[in-house]
């Protein structure tokens, strides 16, 4: 004889049908409960021998006399309605069934790892709301490599992410703007730097994680250089940017005209409007001056005779070097490209990382710049990636792998759409799977412009409201039961609200994220200095943030 191990249990109503593949049908034994019941919410259902745990899919409603449907009943006759209500009318959910338990009270049984349901439970089971208990063994609790990212729908209970298991892939933030997408990325790169699993190199394009942020209703948020400030290094694109915002940067960046390769330029074709003509003559004239020298020697030719002598030298048609010279000055006019001479901050970058120390680069007045953007990030990445590659093989001998990393990249979709993604640097860290240590974070509002492949690879992924069934369909890629997630996804709340599923979870779940923002918030990381405990006195005595 079994018995059940959670006497608490908020009771929803009893199986009455249903199948793996469709979901179990639960009629609701309280009449009212069904306003209550949301789309999301996680539950548990109790067998013979099993525990079921699953979500919440669909709400209807029912009735046993379907004649209902065409009588005459007065809303205002509240006799009626008690007399049907939970009898000839009452709820019904659909519910997803996704892991199971053992359901005992033997200890070691009881907290045993849970597997993917591979059956249903029988009729007149026992369907309730999940608790804290449930939660805590299907997700486990606080630790150095768990960290607590938000609360199951209507709970208070804290759901936490395995970090160590979630770094070891390309993850996904995804929704619409204004979903929360910059408030999930901040806690997600914190769980990775409190749990110390790898480095973050945040490609921090609107200026949003470095120094700090804002809040949809444009309250300041402190960033992560703040939060911990030494275990993180800002370093920046525009130094006086960076100063008229309270930030001295640890570190200012700039590049050489060297440093720029073919690969650099073709991920530009579409920004510098280059033909494929125009790329041709790119990969000649690296080849003719050399890679190091080949864009500094090209844009100092001065005048139509200097260009044309090349092009006949080179046998290229005049025009098309003249229309490429034009559109690679403007490269040539970014302020962080030295025209001189060579800059390490690439090995500056990758000596902080190696340390342990993350990296947000801030791009200052090139926050709204794609061109820059992309430049920037491909040049550092592919870097990395090269130096990365040189670490991991020579670790195979001295058996010490170097400290992993990820990369934080926004709009990812300028760098993985189907026609880019196989060319690029950010195509193949997706694909290695952390091959090399290096994975990514890609956060976008538009996936369905993402590599479908890419997508479909993706480790984990973390979805906001999408409004656009095309972006829809690209989160849900090769998911099991997408079509059960897709009316999860469709019920999520405009804001702070976040399908999760993938890798690192055991079981796709909704949460409300943590809040981030607000000084108790901040002490929930464990920060705790002098400014905190003045700015938490101050809202407790006179309610100001």
């Amino acid at each position: 004889m079994t018995m059940n191990i959670d006497n608490n249990e908020s009771s929803l109503g009893i199986v009455i049908s249903g199948s793996l593949s469709e979901g179990i049908r639960v009629r609701l034994t309280n009449p009212t409960t069904v306003e209550l019941v949301k789309v999301g919410t996680f539950v548990s259902i109790n067998g013979e021998n099993l525990k079921f745990f699953g979500v919440i899919t669909d709400i209807s409603l029912g009735a046993s006399d379907h004649n209902i449907e065409y009588g005459s009943i007065e809303s205002s006759n509240t006799f009626v309605k008690e007399v049907m209500s939970g009898t000839t009318t009452f709820g019904e959910i659909i519910v997803h069934p996704m892991l199971t338990l053992y359901n005992t009270e033997d200890i070691d049984t009881a907290f045993e790892k849970p597997l993917p349901a591979k059956t249903i439970p029988n009729h007149f089971a026992k369907v309730s709301s999940a608790t804290e208990q449930d939660i805590e063994r299907v997700f486990g609790s606080e630790s150095d490599n768990v960290f607590w990212v938000g609360h199951p729908l209507d709970m208070e209970s804290k759901l936490c992410l395995n970090i160590k298991e979630l770094v070891t892939r390309t993850n996904g933030v995804f929704g619409k703007s204004g979903t929360g997408k910059t408030f999930l990325t901040r806690l997600l790169l914190i769980g990775i730097l409190q749990s110390d699993s790898a480095s973050n190199l945040i490609f921090d394009m609107a200026n949003e994680y470095g120094w700090r942020g804002y809040s949809e209703n444009i309250n300041e948020v402190k960033g992560l250089k703040q939060l911990f400030p030494s275990k993180v290094a800002v370093f920046s694109l525009d130094e006086t940017n960076s100063k008229k915002r309270g930030l001295t940067p640890d570190y200012v960046v700039k590049f050489g005209l060297e440093e720029i390769e073919y690969g650099d330029i073709a991920i530009l074709k579409d920004l510098l409007n280059l033909t494929d003509l125009a790329l041709d003559a790119v990969y000649v004239l690296e080849h003719h001056y050399g890679r190091k020298n080949w864009l500094k020697m090209f844009l100092s030719l001065q005048g139509r005779d200097s260009i044309s002598n090349i092009a006949e030298k080179l046998n290229f048609h005049e025009g098309t070097l003249i229309s490429l010279h034009n559109r690679l000055s403007r490269i040539h006019r970014f302020n962080f490209i030295d025209k001189t001479q060579s800059h390490q901050s690439v090995e500056k970058i990758l000596e902080y990382l190696q340390r342990g120390i993350h990296v947000v680069l801030e791009f200052g007045r090139y926050e709204h710049n794609a061109l820059a953007y992309i430049l920037v990030t491909n040049l550092i990445t592919r870097r990395i990636h090269q130096k990365y590659v040189e670490l991991t093989e020579t670790s195979f001998t001295k058996n010490k792998k170097p400290k992993p990393i990820v990369i934080t990249i926004e709009e990812a979709h300028r760098f993985l759409t189907p026609s880019i993604a196989p060319k690029t640097i950010f195509g193949t860290i997706a694909r290695e799977m952390r091959k090399y240590n290096v994975t990514l974070l890609i956060v976008d509002q538009r996936p369905s412009s993402i590599d479908g492949e890419i997508m479909s690879q993706i480790g984990t992924k973390f979805a906001c409201l999408l409004d656009n069934e095309k972006d829809v369909d690209a989160v849900l890629t090769g998911v099991h039961g997408s079509r059960k997630l897709r009316s999860v996804l469709a019920s999520l709340d405009s804001k702070q609200q976040a399908l999760i599923f993938g890798h690192s979870l055991p079981m796709p779940v909704v949460i409300k994220t943590r809040e981030y923002g607000t000084p108790e918030s901040y002490r929930s990381f464990g920060i705790s200095n002098k400014q905190d405990q003045i700015e938490i006195d101050r809202e407790e005595l006179f309610g100001e943030n």
